[in-house]
């Protein structure tokens, strides 16, 4: 006991075990070997070398950084001073019908004793303010969305009109929400009418539209008014003090505010000929190597750029043949000049030849043989050629000719063009299923709306059946078959009811398809496949390609290519803020007749690649305030960047935290509120990002609101472009369902996913899955019915919906064409003007 008192506990000097390490480097024969020779390997160093910097070092480098930010930023006030300094574009955009523009901008003029330029043959009207040694260029916008957006895509400030005694209507908040996604650089928000408020009242009416405004443009502090000549001194004090802030986009990118346009035609063809643009150059330099895009035109090639000074241009006119002496700075190299080629002409001849097997050779004699004997009846003269066609009543002779070639060929059409490759046949089916309740209906009044015509081998009626033809023609000349005001509206809320009804059937079932009786399975799925992981399984993009890819471009690395391609711009002879003269080459008399000085008119250089049309894709967020479905493949009008498109797109999943591996994205049937998805179309190439705002070719129709509203541009979503790739695979899904019918814990049988053993044999590969989280595989085929036996992961449920994934790589459609605002019809135009009340109404208003 004793001994054991003697006895203290202690703990160990450390808790941890330290082993000795493996050192492995020296463990091969090799190693051991060089190390018995005495030989000394040198670690090789990857990456860039950590070295520990001073706080000195640290100090010079930001010092460094921020005299770089200060040279940026005299550079740019330079422009706008000096003796040939560039005027500031200030757009002054009206957001009420009351707002009068020239009243603003004759305010401005008057507070420097400066004459307003009542009958300005011009867009612009420049400003010389001597007192703050800059000129300010103003651009008096209308009531006209697309005019408002062409003048803020280039100008360095915004001045908003609003009025104290008219509220901003709809079409004024439609012009900011387009700017707001559109960009610009800084926004001056003036009040007019506040000499009519009460004293006491006006500040409430100035916080009022205030609150409005920073709701779009967060950064406009403070509202102005032009009462007096102090306040709209200060107006000019502020936009002549400040530096653009620079948009991003368009950033790199030449454009130019035409101040004059001069056309003249060639001797060829006086419909075409040389239009001169003069202006001051903006945003990057311009090479005449390089094409011009002009809103509603196209793109063109430059012939000649000249630098005109602003005292040579103030003296003499624009024609483009006068001698005023300009300096010719640059002229195309016909090798190095971009062409207006667009896409490429794919030789079908290169594609892979195949040499016909017996079997195909003995179908296409029988086949032969067949029309053979069809042609020797014809030509012996035997009636056996007649026919009875079944036409609407009303049809004439010609139209029923019509009616039977087109049957002809939907009868001769194989089962591939049966069951083709369109993106909307799981659409059909929807369309089939809601139609389904009323087939019945349709069958009692067929007998009432068709007749019967016996036509020949020809297509010509017989005999017996003109005096019915010729009763059909009377009919049709007394009612011409155009539908009332009414019918018309009936069948309009018929299809948005059913539109609406697909748009909740593919939120609740998504891409559920049932399986058809009279067709198998493995052919009406023939095109489809099955994937064990949507975004790890191997698919070759270049599988299957239609033939619309042999005619686009792809960049082998386009980060690459776009880093050249802005290298290039920093050389080009035609600086920003030059007063230039650009003369293009077969452009159209039509863009000249076009200029007025009250629209602005405006053009962007395209980088190099630009014109050529490849796979573009943007994403894209529906507008929250537009409730009615929007699905792939709908008509729509996008103002991709300084461009605009009438395009068909396909929408996909926009895939959160970076691509897949495999670069598969699943195929949007319906354009959903709340995500972002993707829209796929086929474009010109755009480099950098830009901003996309996408409306409907024609207004939203009103069925149950009222019809005397004005109409108004539908904006259906905003976003920005994405990428340039036609590697991205939009696998198109649909599921396959069946319901359990016998469980054995693991194991079950199957029914109503398929109707014939052949099927199942034929997807048995493919993995299963249930709604539960259950995972399996198809066993075997029972009976002749298409039951079939499964083995899951786990137990089973009766209440479980077996489901079986499909997919099919969809492609957009080569329907994209340049949108011009002088190609609408009447309605269409319209819809971009907003409302305008008199002046004289105003006034008298205000009187009483």
């Amino acid at each position: 006991m004793a001994k054991e008192q003697q006895k203290q506990f202690h703990h160990r000097a450390s808790l941890t075990q330290k082993n000795k390490p493996f050192k492995r480097r020296f463990a091969t024969k090799n190693s051991l070997r060089d190390k018995s020779k005495g030989r000394t390997q040198r670690a090789s160093i990857k990456g860039k070398v950590l070295r520990k910097h001073s706080r000195l070092d640290r100090r010079h480098a930001l010092r460094v950084e921020q005299h770089k930010k200060r040279e940026q930023i005299a550079l740019s006030a330079r422009l706008f001073s000096g003796r040939h300094r560039t005027p500031k574009v200030v757009a002054v955009i009206p957001l009420c019908a009351d707002t009068d523009v020239s009243a603003i901008v004759r305010s401005l003029y008057q507070c420097v004793d400066e004459q307003y330029p009542e009958n300005a043959q011009r867009t612009c009207k420049l400003l010389d303010v001597a007192r703050f040694k800059q000129t300010i260029q103003f651009v008096e916008v209308g009531r006209n969305l697309l005019d408002i957006l062409d003048a803020a895509k280039v100008a360095d400030y915004l001045i908003t009109g609003m009025s104290a005694d008219v509220e901003v209507d709809a079409f004024g908040e439609q012009c900011l929400k387009a700017i707001q996604n559109q960009g610009h650089a800084g926004v001056f928000p003036i009040v007019q009418g506040m000499e009519s408020v009460v004293p006491k009242r006006r500040n409430d009416v100035k916080k009022s539209l205030q609150s409005f405004i920073a709701y779009f443009f967060p950064d406009a502090d403070k509202v102005f008014t032009t009462e007096s000549d102090n306040e709209s001194l200060a107006i000019l004090r502020i936009i002549t003090a400040q530096v653009p802030k620079k948009i991003k986009w368009r950033r790199e990118r030449p454009y130019i505010l035409a101040d004059n346009v001069e056309f003249q035609p060639s001797a060829e063809d006086p419909q075409v000929g040389r239009l001169a643009l003069t202006g001051y150059l903006r945003g990057g330099n311009l090479s005449a190597n390089r094409l011009v895009h002009l809103p509603n035109f196209g793109d063109f090639q430059i012939d000649t750029i000249y630098h005109v000074p602003v005292a040579l241009e103030a003296a003499r006119g624009n024609a483009i043949e006068e001698d005023d002496n300009p300096i010719e700075i640059d002229q195309p190299n016909a090798e190095l000049q971009d062409s207006l080629v667009e896409a490429n002409e794919p030789d079908q001849t290169n594609n892979e030849q195949t040499w016909p097997e017996d079997e195909e050779m003995g179908e296409w004699k029988e086949q032969m043989e067949k029309m053979e004997e069809e042609e020797r009846k014809i030509a012996s003269g035997g009636v056996s050629g007649e026919r009875v066609v079944r036409v609407p009543k009303g049809t004439s002779s010609y139209q029923a000719a019509w009616i039977l070639a087109n049957e002809e060929e939907s009868e001769s059409g194989s089962e591939a063009s049966d069951y083709s490759d369109d993106d909307d046949e799981e659409g059909d089916m929807m369309d089939e299923s809601v139609s389904g309740e009323s087939d019945e209906e349709e069958d009692e009044e067929d007998e009432q709306e068709y007749q019967e015509f016996r036509v020949d081998e020809d297509g010509k009626i017989v005999d017996g059946d003109e005096n019915a033809s010729n009763a059909g023609e009377a009919e049709d000349d007394d009612e011409q078959g155009l539908l009332s005001a009414e019918e018309n509206a009936t069948q309009l809320r018929a299809y948005l009811k059913e539109r609406e009804k697909q748009n909740r059937d593919d939120l609740q079932f998504p891409d559920e398809v049932d399986t058809p009786l009279e067709v198998p399975a493995r052919t009406r799925f023939a095109r489809y496949r099955g994937m064990q992981s949507f975004r790890t399984s191997p698919w070759d993009p270049y599988e299957n390609l239609p033939l619309d890819y042999g005619r686009i471009f792809q960049f082998e690395n386009l980060r690459h290519t776009q880093k050249r391609v802005l290298r290039m711009t920093d050389d080009a002879p035609a600086k920003a803020g030059m007063h230039v003269r650009i003369i293009l080459s077969a452009v159209p008399a039509k863009a000249a007749a076009t200029f007025s000085p009250n629209r602005p008119f405006v053009a962007f250089g395209l980088m190099q690649h630009e014109h050529q049309m490849s796979v573009v894709h943007f994403t894209i967020s529906r507008n929250e305030e537009y409730m009615a479905p929007v699905r792939s493949k709908d008509p729509m009008v996008i103002h991709f960047g300084f461009r605009r498109y009438n395009v068909h797109p396909l929408f996909s999943q926009h895939t959160q935290g970076g691509s897949s591996t495999n670069n598969v994205h699943k195929f949007e049937r319906f354009l959903r509120h709340g995500a972002v998805s993707v829209a796929t179309i086929y474009a010109p190439i755009q480099f950098g990002t830009v901003p996309v705002s996408m409306y409907l070719p024609t207004p939203a129709p009103a069925v149950d609101a009222d019809t005397s509203s004005p109409a108004m541009p539908t904006l259906v979503g905003t976003g920005t472009s994405l990428e340039v790739n036609p590697s991205r695979i939009l696998a198109k899904r649909i599921m396959l369902t069946g319901a359990p019918f016998k469980i054995n814990k693991r194991g079950a049988v199957i029914r109503y996913m398929f109707f014939n053993p052949e099927d199942v044999n034929w997807f048995k590969p493919i993995q299963i899955r249930t709604k539960h989280g259950r995972v399996g595989h198809i066993m075997e085929s029972l009976g002749t019915h298409g039951y079939m036996k499964c083995v899951f992961d786990g137990p089973m449920k009766q209440m479980d919906t077996i489901c079986m994934n499909l997919y099919k790589r969809v492609f957009p459609k080569w329907n994209t064409s340049l949108w011009s605002e002088y190609e609408q019809d009447s309605v269409q135009r319209v819809q971009w003007d907003g409302p305008v009340n008199d002046q004289s109404s105003a006034e008298e208003a205000m009187e009483l």
